[in-house]
């Protein structure tokens, strides 16, 4: 009598149990479109990577701008990943090799972030006539420092220049020099400029080149043979002209501000992000540097924020790209995705200073 009253129990717990644990395992609304959503544009990520691959492979002409296509579906996966974690905490998992926020990406497709990056170093393979610097990372630090130097800074702020400056080479190519674009047929090299960016670069430099020469004669004779080197080319494919101009063009002015820059900005991917933000929104980060409050200050331009997404600020998600402003306190946290960048240029200033 016993066992039978057991069994009547275990039977009625079950029918008791049995939906309310099938309710709590059954996705909502919301989540089942989150998870739709989500697979729809991984396939679609795997797609395009496949097409590119298979286009490359049988040599076939490519698309203009073939990497804009790919750029848009991974910005889909990881803006889709990151309303599915959103809506399903639970989807959120481990690490990845790409410091990517676990909210936003799934480390089990790393694979794909991969093959996007070699898809990517052949687009933008350089052309055949580029002139490569057997030193890259070292051209960019000496010519920062000796602009930083020619502005009228100290030893100790020309350094934080040189610093700052091979961030700016690490995101605006990974490091890689006089590469092509395939999101653009306007910016291209080592610093990823336009042509009047560098033709204005190259004036701005014969301005100071005379002081350049009293302060490091070496590094002038150098600016010299590479001068001679580039003549009757485009300048944006010679490594050292393009560094060169790229920097004249945008930061040296601001690197007046370093002073400043490093006391509000004690960290230096902090100070990278920023002068990156130059490259990126120049006229409302010059602003915000003259606010005399950085960090509070508040953008709100559409177009603004149209630029930030455009580099993968406040891009993924719906929840980030449904803002309409943001400080630069907001800004700087926003740009996760540059952190990579910028440590392997910490590591590689590091080794080029010799510690």
């Amino acid at each position: 009598m016993g066992f039978r009253r057991l069994a009547i129990f275990a039977a009625v717990a079950f029918f008791v149990a049995g939906p309310a644990l099938a309710q709590k395992g059954a996705l909502t609304a919301q989540q089942s479109e989150a998870v739709a959503a989500y697979d729809r544009a991984l396939a679609g990520f795997k797609s395009i990577l496949a097409e590119r691959r298979r286009q490359i492979d049988a040599k076939e002409p490519l698309p203009n701008l073939p990497g804009q296509a790919l750029y848009l579906a991974r910005v889909a996966v990881i803006s889709t990943y990151k309303d599915l974690t959103d809506a399903m905490p639970s989807r959120i998992g481990r690490p990845n090799k790409f410091e990517i926020p676990p909210a936003y990406f799934d480390a089990d497709i790393e694979p794909l972030i991969d093959e996007y990056s070699r898809l990517f170093d052949v687009m933008e393979a350089p052309p055949a006539n580029a002139q490569n610097s057997a030193t890259p990372f070292k051209d960019v630090v000496d010519l920062a420092t000796v602009i930083a130097r020619a502005r009228g800074l100290a030893p100790e702020h020309a350094d934080a220049a040189g610093r700052i400056s091979l961030g700016l080479f690490f995101a605006e190519t990974n490091g890689k020099q006089n590469v092509r674009n395939g999101r653009s047929n306007t910016y291209m090299g080592s610093f990823q400029t336009g042509p009047s960016e560098d033709r204005n670069g190259h004036r701005k430099w014969q301005a100071i080149k005379s002081e350049v020469a009293a302060i490091d004669p070496g590094l002038n004779a150098r600016d010299d043979k590479e001068e001679a080197r580039a003549r009757g080319t485009d300048h944006r494919f010679n490594h050292w002209t393009n560094v060169r101009n790229g920097l004249m063009n945008a930061h040296a002015d601001v690197f007046r501000e370093i002073p400043a820059i490093v006391k509000t900005l004690p960290d230096p991917i902090d100070q990278m992000k920023l002068f990156e933000l130059i490259q990126i929104v120049p006229t409302p980060t010059r602003a915000a540097l003259k606010s005399g409050d950085l960090l509070n200050y508040r953008v709100s331009s559409p177009m603004v924020m149209k630029h930030l997404r455009n580099n993968s600020i406040f891009a993924f998600g719906q929840a980030d790209r449904a803002r309409s402003s943001a400080s630069f306190r907001e800004i700087l946290a926003a740009m996760w995705l540059f952190n990579r960048k910028f440590e392997k240029a910490m590591a590689k200033y590091a080794e080029i200073r010799g510690r």
